[in-house]
């Protein structure tokens, strides 16, 4: 299970890695369950404006630019918890007990999961942004965190989903977790995790799958849930300070 992941550090490749804002507060170098992390998503559209009497009947809709073409995908950086909190949760003190469990998603099951269902169907997919994510090493017979990230040394943008809870009291909880997928038979992340366990991986997208990624029908998104070339990756034991 990825549970702690390193967050863009500085946050100038925010805008130029994802085409989005920097977040406004500083988030730590290291994410771990319930601790704050952003996402990227959607925009939400805003509504148009009520045709007046005179408006002609022919006049493009909200979703096209006035040329007829697709209007552009606009992204927002959104801050929230990592570690999903299902909108059908009945209390704070539940939300927290869950979360921590949650902060990956299987994407074999998330379409018919309990977890999950309702944010996958509703398209509430995201972006993690991250450099790294760690993983135990267990082949010396205890277990050694060490560092997944790319060769090239560039932000990763993992799948996700996001969800915003709201309890009894008012209280808000927008949270996300990482989609992952099988890595048995993975070249590199077969060395990592639990011995015997099934090896995962989170879902690292390609750089020029973000906007499709976003904007696919549920039907389609699973196909962006692939393993993420060995040979694009490199690992390194956590150097301790």
């Amino acid at each position: 299970m990825s549970s702690q992941y390193e967050s863009l550090q500085p946050v100038e490749l925010y805008p130029d890695a994802f085409n989005v804002a920097a977040p406004e507060i500083l988030l730590g170098r290291n994410v771990w369950p319930r601790q704050p992390g952003v996402f990227i998503r959607k925009a939400p559209q805003a509504s148009p404006p009520a045709p007046t009497d005179n408006a002609a009947s022919d006049s493009a809709p909200a979703e096209n630019a006035p040329n007829g073409e697709a209007a552009p995908l606009v992204l927002e950086l959104v801050a929230g918890q990592f570690g999903f909190v299902p909108i059908w949760v009945k209390s704070a003190s539940d939300a927290k007990l869950r979360s921590t469990k949650l902060v990956n998603a299987r994407s074999e099951t998330v379409s018919t999961s309990k977890n999950f269902y309702d944010a996958w169907t509703q398209g509430q997919r995201c972006i993690v942004p991250m450099m790294s994510f760690i993983e135990d090493d267990y082949r010396s017979g205890k277990a050694v965190p060490t560092r997944i990230a790319r060769v090239d040394g560039k932000p990763m943008g993992v799948a996700g989903l996001w969800e915003s809870w709201t309890g009894a009291d008012g209280q808000v909880i927008v949270s996300f977790t990482l989609l992952t997928v099988n890595a048995n038979s993975h070249a590199l992340m077969n060395r990592y995790q639990q011995p015997g366990s099934e090896k995962r991986m989170p879902a690292v997208l390609n750089e020029g799958a973000y906007g499709a990624w976003l904007t696919a029908h549920p039907q389609k998104a699973k196909e962006f849930m692939r393993a993420y070339p060995a040979n694009w990756l490199t690992a390194n034991p956590v150097q301790k300070k």
